[in-house]
């Protein structure tokens, strides 16, 4: 399989099994996650998920130059298919080891939380192949680092290292490699034993909220608040700090 999905949990581990081409994205790769996007997505037991690379030399070196780009080249990006990008509310965090590059890249700066081992290396390298910079790494990566930052990271293909990546915003955290899946693991955790609808509402208020207005943005978080508000778990929340004990939430 080119994509392997586990359940820890409440985590879903997503993994790209294609160590052999440093986890390169072909097309039934990318179709592949999709449906563990959508798999993900649907299971209401399911509350945050990892991805990563199989093998540690890469999290995904980006889309197959032998297969995928050709295809991309004929038909354009507005016909590329499924998308390999996860498209939901719940929290995803990147796991990163070794090389993420391009499409790879492309894939991380589509997580919320991106966490890097110190053999990670960083590069957008479309320019280097001729193409444009696609699967939205010319709009997440100026609004994640400083704008000019990530112009002259689009403009050259240069690559950086996990140091620099944590000190630009890249990326949350810096570990040793075989720190990487339990530190993904633990904060993975952490997130889960949240009420899941709370934090699928402050994800929702966040992204849809960054490129409003600020009074419009907070029309949409009172409205967001309102909502979750009247859920079980809030009045678990609530039951559970006056009763001093844990508060057990079921996502409703």
């Amino acid at each position: 399989m080119t994509v392997v999905f586990e359940c820890r949990g409440p985590i879903a581990l997503i993994t790209i099994n294609r160590p052999e081409v440093h986890n390169a994205l072909d097309t039934p790769t990318v179709a592949a996650l999709a449906e563990a996007w959508a798999r993900f997505d649907r299971d209401s037991e399911l509350r945050a998920a990892i991805i990563t690379g199989a093998d540690g030399r890469a999290f995904s070196a980006g889309a197959d130059l032998r297969t995928r780009v050709p295809g991309l080249l004929e038909r354009g990006y507005t016909q590329a298919g499924p998308s390999p990008y996860p498209n939901t509310w719940k929290p995803v965090i990147a796991a990163i080891a070794g090389y993420c590059l391009a499409g790879g890249l492309a894939l991380a700066l589509a997580c919320d939380i991106r966490i890097a081992a110190t053999n990670a290396v960083f590069g957008t390298m479309g320019v280097r192949r001729g193409i444009l910079p696609a699967g939205g790494q010319t709009q997440r990566l100026p609004r994640l680092i400083p704008f000019g930052k990530a112009l002259e990271l689009l403009f050259t293909g240069d690559l950086i290292d996990a140091r620099e990546a944590l000190a630009l915003g890249l990326v949350n955290h810096v570990v040793e490699p075989e720190a990487l899946m339990p530190t993904a693991l633990g904060l993975a955790e952490k997130v889960a034993a949240n009420a899941p609808l709370a934090v699928q509402a402050a994800k929702e208020a966040a992204y849809r909220g960054i490129d409003l207005p600020l009074v419009e943005a907070l029309k949409l978080e009172a409205e967001l608040f309102d909502r979750v508000a009247r859920t079980e778990d809030a009045l678990e929340g609530t039951r559970a700090f006056i009763e001093k004990r844990p508060p057990v939430f079921r996502g409703r």
